[in-house]
């Protein structure tokens, strides 16, 4: 099966990055007992082009049928292949503050066969457990990431520590960053990072689109 750090070698980064807003999509029209859907409804649904929505799903499953379009739970497996679900790896969080302590409790992520198993602080004051879940002093970071073979991180330390918290990451054998600190990180060939800035994104919502 291919994992996604494979995939990305044939479907475009832009293509996988709206795969699981897709998903999420398909799961909520599978619920409702749609078994058929066309590419035109989740483009419109999802307020998307057209010509993006079935250049994407050509990467991603067979063609639909003729007036009915994708077999719904086909097209929905064909995606969690895409993006590695079945493939399960472990996580960990650096930084234990608001942002860290919400993201170790939510529970979403083992829908994406993500399992966020700890959490790393430097203050001793957030050093123990949240809803059974533990919180480590940073200095344990990499003989955790070894016993627990931790294959992504989740960074949400103020942006003064992120460099010094993707450093230790990626000395630990980590290869995989999402990084939620407020600044750019270089990182090594052979590492993924992705950066969130909420401040930005929601920044976004108000530039006018285009017609």
């Amino acid at each position: 099966m291919e994992s996604m750090a494979e995939s990305e070698n044939c479907i475009p980064k832009a293509t996988l990055s709206r795969l699981p807003a897709y998903l999420r999509y398909l799961k909520g029209e599978a619920g409702k007992g749609v078994v058929f859907i066309s590419s035109a409804s989740i483009a419109e649904d999802m307020k998307l082009s057209a010509i993006s929505v079935r250049k994407d799903l050509a990467l991603v499953s067979a063609p639909g049928k003729p007036r009915m379009g994708f077999e719904l739970a086909r097209l929905i497996s064909d995606m969690e292949n895409m993006l590695g679900y079945h493939c399960y790896a472990n996580a960990v969080v650096v930084g234990a503050g608001r942002l860290g302590r919400a993201i170790l409790c939510y529970d979403g992520f083992e829908n994406y066969g993500i399992h966020v198993v700890a959490a790393f602080d430097n203050s001793p004051s957030k050093v123990g457990a949240l809803l059974g879940k533990p919180i480590y002093p940073v200095e344990r970071l990499k003989e955790i990431v070894a016993r627990e073979a931790i294959q992504k991180a989740i960074v949400t330390v103020p942006k003064e520590a992120a460099h010094e918290a993707c450093n230790l990451l990626i000395d630990a054998g980590v290869r995989s960053i999402l990084n939620f600190a407020p600044t750019y990180l270089a990182v090594p060939e052979g590492v993924q990072i992705k950066c969130v800035d909420f401040a930005a994104m929601l920044a976004t919502l108000g530039a006018p689109l285009s017609k």
